[in-house]
């Protein structure tokens, strides 16, 4: 007997916090869905793997796993987990073997110049770039805001290099937003072709998850539906 996946798992990225993928979150509940949003502290990359695995672990079947941005380095090895059934990208780093998202970007360098570590090894965006270059298409009140309570990544979540991508054994989607300055839409669209990724594109600045929640949770849900699990 096979079931459709009813669980998701929601992963953060650098800069912000859960509370950006309400919208998702809700159509998804709305829709039938359990969600669980990981509030990780992006303090290291071992931190960020402990919270997510709790979310994974705590749910009561199968899951699809979804992360934006930095998220998507998380979920590329927490996808692991035996519950974890799919992946989703929201402009993400579908990051394979070695690399890290500072090496992505390295490779191909995102348009934003704002990033900024300060002394304790913290990356953070400048305030009156975060607008432009991270959350350009939602409310100007909304990106302000997040400019003020943004959540710094330290360097080690940022550099640390990928050993197993759970996306080479699962069914993965990918939401390219080609208006991002966070991510070069190119790379998004290369990390997509090489994890034969379902692929979507939308006209949205890096918080595509959040300027297209219908899109986001429409991607999640095929996903969903399409990694039929066996019970």
């Amino acid at each position: 007997m096979t079931q459709h996946i009813k669980n998701v798992v929601l992963v953060h990225g650098a800069f912000a916090d859960g509370s950006g993928w309400e919208a998702v979150a809700t159509i998804l509940m709305n829709d039938g869905y359990k969600v669980s949003v990981v509030q990780h502290p992006e303090t290291s990359y071992a931190d960020d793997q402990k919270y997510t695995k709790a979310a994974i672990d705590a749910m009561d079947g199968p899951v699809v796993l979804v992360g934006h941005s930095y998220g998507g380095s998380v979920i590329t090895e927490a996808g692991n987990h035996p519950k974890v059934a799919a992946l989703v990208y929201i402009a993400a780093f579908a990051l394979d073997e070695g690399e890290s998202c500072a090496s992505i970007e390295q490779a191909v360098p995102q348009a934003s110049k704002a990033f900024t570590p300060d002394a304790s090894g913290n990356w953070w965006i400048e305030p009156e770039h975060f607008a432009a270059d991270f959350a350009a298409d939602i409310p100007k009140e909304k990106a302000a805001f997040m400019a003020i309570s943004q959540v710094p990544i330290s360097t080690d979540a940022f550099t640390h290099k990928v050993s197993n991508p759970a996306w080479r054994h699962k069914p993965t989607g990918y939401m390219v937003a080609t208006a991002d300055r966070s991510i070069n839409p190119e790379q998004e669209r290369m990390m997509a072709k090489r994890a034969k990724a379902k692929t979507v594109e939308v006209n949205a600045s890096h918080v595509a998850y959040m300027s297209h929640p219908k899109e986001s949770a429409k991607l999640i849900e095929e996903l969903a539906a399409s990694a039929l699990v066996s019970r």
